[in-house]
C-alpha cells in the first residue's frame, strides 16, 4: 500500500537551478523534487540519500508559441497526444495546486483555456523500496468532446542509455503475422550511431548530437528503462495493444538531442466528453546498477535478473 510522502528535512523548500520554488518528498529509499508554482512537474529524481539528480535540468530551454514561451525545465511532465503546436505546448507556469491527501501527493495544474483540458498527477510512494506510482489524469472541463491520448514524458540527463524491450516471439501459432513495429520521425537517421537494434531490445545511447533521434513502437512488455550514473530507472505501465494509439500505433517513444533524452509512454487514444477524464499509470522503480555496462549483453543479463521481460 501507499504511504504518505513526507517533506525531507534535509531538502526543504528551496530555489534550485531552475529558479523556481521546489519541494522535496521522500520515502527513505528515493527522493523526488516537484515544482511548487508551475506544472505539474517532477524536476528531481534521486536514489537513496544521493544528491545526484538523474533528471535533465534545462531551465534555459524554451519553445516559442503563439500562447507564449513553453519552458522545458527538465524532468517529468504530462502532455496529451498527438503532438501539435500550440496545443501540446500550452505554457504550464501559471501555477499548480500541491496537496497531500489519502496517502498521495496531488499536483493539479490550471485549466488549459485553449484545449479545455486540466492535467494532474497523483503520486504515491511504495513502502520499503525505491519505487512510486504516478496516476496521470486528463480531465475535459471544456464544452466539447476532445480526442487525445495521455502522454507521460520523462526528461533524463545525458550520458546513459535508453532501454526498450522488443517482442521477439511470434504472436500467432503459425508465425505468419508481424510481431513488432518501429516508427521513425522525419529527422531521425537510420544510421544514427546512438541507435542500437537487437532482437531482445533497442538501445538509444544518450550522447549529445544533432539532429535529434526519435523512435516509437508498440511495447507489449510494459516497461522501459534508462541506465545512467550507476542507476537503472524503470517505468512500468499496462500495454493495451488492441486499442487505437497515436503515431502509427506507439505506446512507447524516446527522443534524444544534444541536451537530454526523453523516455515516454503513451496511453490509448480516447474521446473525452465534457466532464470525462482518462488516467495513465506509471510505476517507477530505481535499482542500483553499479558495474552494469551500456552494452546489449550486460543490460540483458541485469534486467532479466530483475525479472523484467525481454523477447
Amino acid at each position: 500500500g501507499a504511504v504518505a510522502p513526507t517533506s525531507s528535512k534535509e531538502a526543504p523548500l528551496t530555489t534550485k537551478v531552475l529558479g523556481l520554488p521546489v519541494r522535496s518528498f521522500t520515502n527513505d529509499h528515493m527522493r523526488i523534487d516537484v515544482l511548487e508554482t508551475a506544472g505539474p512537474r517532477i524536476v528531481g529524481l534521486f536514489l537513496g540519500a544521493s544528491n545526484d539528480n538523474l533528471m535533465a535540468e534545462v531551465a534555459d530551454l524554451t519553445i516559442p508559441t503563439t500562447l507564449g514561451d513553453f519552458r522545458l525545465y527538465g524532468g517529468h511532465r504530462l502532455w496529451h497526444a498527438p503532438e501539435a503546436t500550440p496545443r501540446s505546448y500550452v505554457p504550464d507556469d501559471a501555477g499548480v495546486e500541491l496537496t497531500e491527501a489519502d496517502g498521495e501527493l496531488h499536483l493539479l495544474g490550471p485549466l488549459e483555456e485553449l484545449t479545455g483540458i486540466r492535467k494532474s498527477m497523483h503520486i504515491a510512494f511504495t513502502p520499503g523500496k525505491a519505487a512510486l506510482a504516478i496516476r496521470h489524469r486528463l480531465e475535459n472541463q471544456g464544452p466539447w468532446p476532445v480526442e487525445l491520448a495521455p502522454w507521460a514524458l520523462t526528461m533524463l540527463r545525458l550520458g546513459g542509455v535508453g532501454i526498450f524491450p522488443q517482442t521477439a516471439h511470434q504472436l500467432d501459432d503459425a508465425g505468419l503475422l508481424p510481431n513488432r513495429n518501429m516508427v521513425f520521425w522525419p529527422y531521425t537517421r537510420l544510421a544514427d550511431p546512438r541507435l542500437h537494434l537487437a532482437d531482445e531490445l533497442v538501445l538509444l545511447h544518450a550522447q549529445p548530437a544533432l539532429p535529434p533521434c526519435k523512435i516509437g513502437y508498440m511495447n507489449r512488455h510494459g516497461w522501459v528503462g534508462y541506465l545512467v550514473a550507476g542507476v537503472l530507472v524503470v517505468k512500468r505501465f499496462t500495454p493495451q495493444p488492441d486499442q487505437p494509439h497515436v503515431d502509427f500505433g506507439c505506446n512507447s517513444e524516446t527522443y534524444c538531442n544534444d541536451r537530454f533524452i526523453e523516455v515516454e509512454t503513451v496511453g490509448p487514444l480516447v474521446t473525452l466528453e465534457p466532464g470525462q477524464s482518462v488516467e495513465h499509470v506509471e510505476q517507477w522503480e530505481l535499482y542500483a546498477a553499479a558495474g552494469v555496462q551500456p552494452t546489449r549483453d550486460s543490460i540483458c543479463a541485469f534486467v532479466e535478473s530483475l525479472g523484467l521481460p525481454l523477447g
